[in-house]
């Protein structure tokens, strides 16, 4: 069976909705901003100075991740953190490293999405069960 090559934009595969508030840790991919560009002026460049819907972290080691922790009292209950790093043989940190640092911080992985032709990129969440939780320490609602 053949591989299926999705056609959906990359913002639209990454969440990125319009004016959506939007991080970026340790990220420079300078076409990545014109992309965002086009659909939010609200992007932060390092930790987020308040709540946002979605964080892209830049990792290339386990130590890279250490910020997970803080940047999940950052987002927005239903927001996600997307960590960046590099796929294939060049990858010095591995799928498995993030999802073990994601569950010590409290999140959960939920998807993959190819970031560009070196980079992969996961997405991590605040679990459905800890939204209200969280919902209730930030001051918004557990589907915002």
């Amino acid at each position: 069976m053949a591989d299926v090559v999705s056609t959906r934009p990359l913002l639209d595969k990454l969440g990125v909705r319009p004016k959506a508030r939007v991080a970026l840790v340790g990220l420079d991919e300078p076409w990545f901003e014109e992309l965002l560009a086009d659909r939010t002026d609200a992007v932060d460049h390092g930790s987020p100075k308040a709540a946002v819907d979605l964080v892209f972290l830049a990792a290339d080691s386990p130590s890279d991740l250490a910020p997970l922790r803080s940047l999940r009292a950052a987002i927005a209950p239903s927001g996600a953190i997307w960590v960046v790093f590099t796929k294939g043989r060049r990858a010095t940190l591995r799928d498995l490293e993030v999802m073990e640092a994601a569950r010590n911080a409290g999140l959960v992985d939920n998807k993959v999405v190819s970031f560009s032709e070196t980079k992969t990129s996961v997405r991590l969440a605040i679990r459905v069960a800890d939204r209200a939780a969280a919902a209730a320490a930030s001051g918004d609602s557990p589907n915002d």
